[in-house]
């Protein structure tokens, strides 16, 4: 290439290149220094700096689009509506366009970010001298001088019993630790498949105390209740009811659509864990409307009138159903325990 072909801009730094390599040439052990500047092509071509502007912008247009498709996602898509996505299976459509159009957008404005960093952004390069890091002769003979001299006065050599119950002792310390994993492993059944809910326990109101007759639960309310028997003046009282919570609502029995959760109610009157079984915060908002109940903690809704599926939020299970009755005196009672573990208890869960 001749002197014609290279561009007016870059004149300056093919020199620089070419008089480095004469003096490594004249010299092998010359320091080189830092290369010369490398100029991108969007430096000497104002037609690529301007391809590259519309990239970074069209990116950034491109998030601000799925920016609204994420906002219009929550007035297009209801919250029970669940569609068949390969490979991913039935899933919530509002999750689903939630996730793609928050993801893009993100995944937009830090594309065109680094893209505009990468062509756009000044690339000189900028060197700043360092001191060396390693300590000067005198300094390293005195610290190797205190460190031998620290030896000798502690008598480490010589008082082999010292040294000795040292070393056991720090051999040893690390077990405590080794110990403290036993709580990560497999705790006996009963403490937290089994929960204080029994057959013929009655359904106490846990704002009264009292026992709960079907009458006292009216269609629409929410009402939570506690085993018979648990008093919250009783120690352990916090660990028995963060099991046994309970809520009960009735609906109209014609509204239940999960046959089995038909079959466990008495009259409309459905029995359901409190415990949420995303992350075990305890469930206190419902909507009379749609039999919803929602977490506040994270916003996990599930359907009462449907088995407590899970509609949206993160939870991974529906909430778990107590079997209920009444009995000879017209009192609710459990039929049971509940036949799976409350809360998020269990990894094995299917």
């Amino acid at each position: 290439m001749s002197s014609q072909d290279i561009p007016e801009e870059s004149l300056p730094a093919e020199q620089e290149r070419a008089r480095t390599k004469v003096a490594v040439a004249e010299d092998p052990f010359a320091d080189p220094g830092m290369p010369p500047h490398e100029p991108r092509i969007q430096d000497i071509d104002e037609r690529a700096a301007r391809r590259s502007e519309n990239t970074v912008a069209f990116l950034f247009t491109l998030s601000m689009l799925a920016t609204i498709g994420f906002i219009a996602s929550f007035v297009i898509f209801p919250v029970d509506k669940i569609v068949y996505i390969w490979p991913l299976g039935h899933i919530s459509a509002l999750n689903f366009a939630l996730g793609m159009t928050l993801g893009i957008a993100l995944f937009c404005i830090g594309a065109g970010a680094v893209h505009w960093a990468r062509t756009l952004m000044s690339d000189v390069e900028v060197s700043d001298e360092r001191h060396p890091m390693s300590a000067e002769p005198e300094v390293r003979a005195k610290v190797r001088a205190d460190w031998a001299g620290g030896v000798q006065e502690s008598a480490f050599g010589r008082r082999k019993l010292i040294r000795n119950t040292m070393f056991g002792a720090l051999a040893l310390v690390p077990l405590s630790g080794v110990v403290l994993l036993r709580d990560l492993g497999p705790l006996p059944e009963d403490k937290l498949r089994k929960t204080l809910w029994a057959k013929g326990k009655q359904l106490i109101n846990m704002n009264t105390n009292e026992p709960l007759r079907p009458e006292d639960v009216p269609v629409g309310s929410l009402t939570f209740a506690m085993p018979e028997g648990l008093n919250e003046h009783d120690h352990g009282f916090q660990v028995e009811i963060a099991k046994a919570a309970l809520m009960i609502v009735r609906i109209q029995p014609d509204e239940i659509k999960d046959k089995r959760e038909l079959e466990w109610s008495h009259d409309g009157i459905v029995a359901y864990s409190k415990i949420c079984t995303h992350v075990g915060c305890p469930i206190s908002l419902y909507e009379q409307q749609t039999h919803h109940v929602l977490c506040p903690c994270h916003q996990s809704t599930f359907d009462l009138s449907d088995g407590a599926r899970v509609i949206f939020g993160p939870a991974g299970h529906p909430l778990p159903q107590l079997r209920i009755g009444v009995n000879d005196e017209g009192y609710l009672e459990a039929l049971g325990d509940f036949e799976e573990p409350v809360g998020p208890a269990f990894w094995e869960r299917g």
